[in-house]
């Protein structure tokens, strides 16, 4: 005998009516069919764990206690598979059952939308979603036995059970034939045995349909822990399958909510708000919402482990609170008890629908306001050209308004985000934004948020906010008028290294002596060996040096214009120079109210850290200083005290500085300003610029130098010393100027031609050893020389620097010495070596060959005697063998009788005597038959002598013997050696041989020997 199952809730009754309702009406049969299957093939599909899990949720909150929920797919044999959904919280009651079964009827529809929730008295009310109503048919897609088995009792349905019920109604048969035996399952309860697990106050039992059981599966091992941030009544949920346990849970910690999923947290922040709508708002909702007035919404976003967001992906869904197919295009988890359709699917449109909008645009704000001021915040930012549905498109631009109008973008500060936050109409983003570029204009540029908000992929959000881009140009005109310190300018300018250069062009420098300059073109940018701040007196644009010291400082500006300062290129700037080059006027005439001892101070600083050698800049030399007598007087024209050259000069030729301030300054950088101890430098480069004395002088003596036709050419640089004519004693002055350095003394190079310098041309062109013109003198030892020149006497090391001459080649390098010599030659107190003699007239007709010479009144004839042309006959020999036959002196020609004749102004030998051969030759034989021709010929280098020779005895010419006389066939002789070598000489164009041909001829016997002494050379 079976023992009846007990019924404490009367499901007996309920089918009673159900029956007979059907039966009565077998429309209302085919309308609860119609409208079951409706919810689970439409608002309830794929929703089971979803419900299951409300169910649960709304269960705890009614019992005031933490919900947790166990979801096991267990394997019953067979192939058979059941799913367990077991939890805690109120248990199922009569109530509960009339809900489940009555499909439009829910058991809570005089329950409020929210409850307090114990377990956290400070928090919002919770919601309560829905519980054993409508939803529970979600569970027929999966199976068609379904059990709820709680501490007060079971309930079961079933559809075998139902159809079995139903054909026993005629009128109801037919229309289950038609439905292929579909029937409205969740009409009919019957009772059921069992209890729930230990520790759970209902459990769910649903015998899984075949071909459900891998979708059942797939959606347990796909269910998230997000799922536990719609139903916060629902603390854990337990999925059980295969024996293996995953728990997934959340623990809210105000405004933090803890998923755990396994081994896996994820940490959300939660914006909240809980409130009641006007009831007029629910007007056109269906009655039994209209007291369902109570609301809170949710809005929830992960974050990292820095705290900042991490949006999920675009295409999310509106929970309302529970997933709905209402597209979200925030990346965030919305959850708003928006009024769903008939379809439970999408939101109804309406008053309430645009309330809950407000609601969630305000919260949102807030959620955003309330994050960490990290750039990642602008991924949540609405954008309205992503919008997907209506609803989608009414929150985006709600929450959109309400960003505009929440303070809650961060003001930029020197090392990040600050306290202080703003509406999006009072912020601005740089264009370019790096972390440096911000810090440095946090405060100088209103509203600047931090660095990374200015990123391009945060672009479109700021640009939907409303936030102000700001350019270079404009970050230029805010610092245009701000004061800070030089450090400060300088993080800006190594900040704004690499920006575009042409909005910086107003970009304000500060200069070291307190001003600023509008824009960097012409600043100078101080180097290291810079005296900054000894530069006031001179008025320059020098840039602060802590404002450029960061190297990426000076890149900047440079490439704006900005120019690098050294000391030695600021005393090239044109200001220097001209507060130089008019300073004594400024000190004499009264129209500047600078400072002259400032500003000698100033230059003089300059000059010693440039390093500026003396005479480099001869301009400095116009810098007033002042002097022993107490005015002011140009540094080129001043004495260091006790300098060594104002022994040497004549009185009053300079002034000298004033003692106290020549022991304040730089020794060198006076020097190098032109302030003499010794003989100074002077360099330019062209003579016309050299301010020197004699200057064009030197330059013309040296352009004689140059071959004749010879344009001018370009002259090298040039270094000379001046105040050679204020010299009074040359004895003192000598060893000075011999330690001037070579530079001043070394030759000028032009056109390839080395000619001496100005400084040893000066010298040596005035009467400076012992009142004599060193290029007057002869070098100690010279030998070639000797005779026509006095011996020069003076120190060896100023000798050699002069180069006295020492030979003839010396003295006829120069025009004015040739010329000298030529006179020199007809002075009859001086003397000539015969050697020199011989050429020296001839050297003399090369050296003025292209120069008007008046001719000499005196010529020598001999080492020590001269003739006066004027007096008595002078010839210049032209043919050696009219010698005998001119009765006049005779002046060497060295080779050169033609251009001796026309610079002496002589005539030649040949044209005063005119004479022929008289005698008749004794015999006529050719050269080769004169004893001795072997040897000649051997000296002359050839193979056998050529010619003929006539022997006279004696040989007359124009009646007169003579030696020798050359024909144009024959040569004549008188028959001595002499005569013959002279002949055979003068005939084979050998001149210089003719001794050594007459020995030839002389010793014919002994031409052997001869030829032997010949071979040893």
């Amino acid at each position: 005998m079976l023992t009846p199952v007990v019924d404490p809730f009367d499901t007996a009754a309920l089918r009673r009516r159900v029956l007979a309702a059907w039966s009565d009406s077998p429309a209302r049969f085919r309308e609860d069919a119609n409208a079951e299957e409706d919810l689970v093939r439409g608002g309830y599909r794929d929703r089971l764990l979803v419900e299951l899990a409300q169910n649960a949720a709304d269960a705890a909150v009614r019992a005031g206690v933490p919900g947790r929920l166990r979801l096991e797919l267990a394997d019953v044999g067979g192939g058979g598979e059941v799913l367990h959904a077991a939890n805690t919280g109120a248990p199922l009651d009569a109530d509960g059952v009339s809900g489940l079964a009555s499909l439009r009827a829910s058991a809570k529809r005089d329950e409020p939308a929210t409850v307090d929730w114990p377990a956290d008295p400070e928090g919002p009310r919770l919601p309560t979603v829905g519980r054993f109503g409508v939803g529970f048919a979600a569970v027929l897609a999966v199976s068609d036995e379904p059990a709820v088995h709680s501490t007060g009792g079971g309930v079961r349905f079933s559809a075998a059970r139902t159809r079995a019920e139903v054909a026993d109604v005629p009128a109801l048969a037919e229309e289950v034939a038609r439905r292929e035996g579909v029937v409205p399952v969740l009409r009919l309860p019957w009772p059921a045995e069992g209890a729930p697990p230990a520790g759970y106050a209902t459990e769910v039992v649903l015998p899984l349909r075949p071909g459900s059981r891998a979708a059942v599966r797939a959606a347990l091992e796909e269910l998230e822990a997000e799922l536990l941030l719609a139903l916060p009544g629902l603390a854990e949920v337990e999925v059980v399958v295969d024996g293996a346990v995953r728990t997934l849970s959340c623990t809210r910690t105000r405004p933090l909510a803890r998923l755990r999923d396994g081994d896996r947290t994820t940490t959300w922040r939660v914006e909240e708000r809980t409130g009641e709508l006007p009831a007029q708002l629910f007007a056109d909702r269906p009655v039994e919402e209209r007291a369902r007035r109570g609301y809170t919404v949710t809005w929830a976003v992960p974050l990292d482990d820095d705290g900042r967001p991490l949006p999920l992906p675009v295409r999310q869904v509106v929970h309302a609170p529970t997933p709905s197919d209402e597209p979200l295009s925030l990346p965030v988890r919305l959850v708003a008890p928006f009024p769903l359709g008939p379809d439970r699917r999408h939101v109804a449109p309406g008053p309430v629908t645009d309330a809950l909008v407000a609601v969630a645009a305000e919260a949102y704000a807030d959620l955003l306001a309330a994050l960490p001021p990290d750039p990642a915040v602008l991924a949540l930012v609405p954008r309205i050209g992503l919008v997907a549905a209506e609803l989608d498109a009414a929150l985006g631009s709600a929450a959109l308004d309400r960003l505009r109008t929440t303070a809650w973008l961060p003001v930029a500060g020197p090392d990040g985000a600050g306290e202080t936050r703003l509406t999006p109409d009072r912020a601005a983003v740089l264009d370019e934004a790096p972390d440096e570029r911000v810090a440095v204009l946090a405060g100088v540029v209103p509203g600047l948020l931090p660095a990374g908000w200015s990123r391009r992929d945060g672009a479109p959000a700021l640009a939907a906010l409303g936030v102000r881009r700001v350019g270079l140009a404009e970050v230029v005109e805010a610092v245009g008028g701000v004061a800070r310190p030089p450090a400060w300018w300088a993080r800006l300018y190594a900040a704004l290294d690499g920006a575009d250069r042409e909005e910086l062009g107003a970009l304000p420098v500060p200069l070291a002596d307190g001003r600023t300059a509008p824009g960097p073109a012409g600043v100078l940018l101080p180097a290291d060996d810079l005296p900054v701040e000894r530069l006031g007196p001179l008025s320059l644009r020098v840039a602060h040096p802590e404002a450029v010291a960061p190297p990426a400082a000076r890149r900047l500006l440079e490439r704006l214009g900005a120019r690098p300062a050294t000391a030695a290129a600021v005393l090239a700037d044109p200001a220097v120079r001209a507060a130089v080059e008019q300073s004594v006027d400024a000190v004499e005439e009264g129209w500047s109210d600078a400072d002259p001892a400032e500003l000698a101070a100033a230059v003089l600083a300059l000059v010693a850290a440039a390093g500026t050698a003396p005479g480099e800049l001869p301009w400095l030399a116009e810098l007033a200083l002042p002097d022993g007598g107490g005015a002011w007087a140009p540094a080129g024209e001043l004495l260091l005290p006790g300098a060594p050259l104002a022994a040497v000069l004549g009185d009053g030729a300079l002034g000298t500085l004033d003692p106290d301030f020549a022991a304040t300054a730089d020794p060198a950088a006076l020097r190098a300003a032109g302030v003499l101890a010794t003989f100074g430098l002077v360099r330019a480069e062209d003579p016309d610029d050299l301010d020197v004395d004699a200057a064009d002088e030197w330059a013309d003596a040296v352009l004689d130098r140059l071959p004749a036709g010879t344009p001018p050419p370009p002259w090298p640089p040039l270094t000379a010393v001046r105040d050679l004519e204020l010299v009074a004693d040359w004895a003192g002055a000598l060893p000075l100027l011999a330690a001037v350095g070579e530079e001043a003394w070394a030759d000028v190079l032009l056109d390839g031609v080395a000619v001496p310098g100005y400084l040893r041309w000066w010298l040596t062109t005035h009467p400076v050893l012992g009142g004599q013109r060193p290029d007057r003198l002869r070098a100690p030892g010279s030998r070639e020389l000797q005779g026509l020149y006095d011996e020069a006497h003076g120190p060896p090391e100023v000798l050699g620097r002069l180069r006295v001459p020492a030979t003839v080649a010396d003295v006829l390098a120069d025009v004015d010495g040739a010329l000298d010599l030529l006179d020199r030659l007809g002075d009859p107190a001086r003397t000539v070596l015969p050697p020199v003699l011989r050429t020296v007239y001839a050297r003399l007709a090369v050296a003025l060959d292209d120069v008007d010479v008046d001719p000499p009144p005196r010529v020598r004839v001999a080492p020590d005697r001269v003739a006066d042309p004027g007096r008595e006959p002078v010839v210049v020999l032209d043919a050696p063998w009219l010698q005998p036959l001119v009765d006049a002196l005779l002046v060497p020609a060295g080779g050169a009788p033609g251009p001796v004749a026309d610079l002496l102004d002589l005539p030649l030998a040949s044209e005063r005597v005119q004479a022929t051969v008289t005698s008749v030759p004794a015999r006529r034989q050719p050269w080769p038959a004169v004893p001795g021709a072997g040897l000649a010929a051997a000296r002359l280098g050839v193979a056998e002598l050529t010619g003929e020779v006539a022997v006279h005895e004696p040989l007359l010419a124009g009646g007169r013997p003579v030696p020798w006389w050359p024909d144009a066939d024959v040569d004549h002789v008188d028959g001595t050696p002499g005569a013959l070598g002279r002949a055979l000489a003068w005939r084979a164009g050998v001149w210089p041989l003719r001794q050594a041909l007459a020995e030839a001829f002389a010793e014919p016997r002994r031409a052997a020997d001869l030829a032997a002494e010949d071979a040893v050379g």
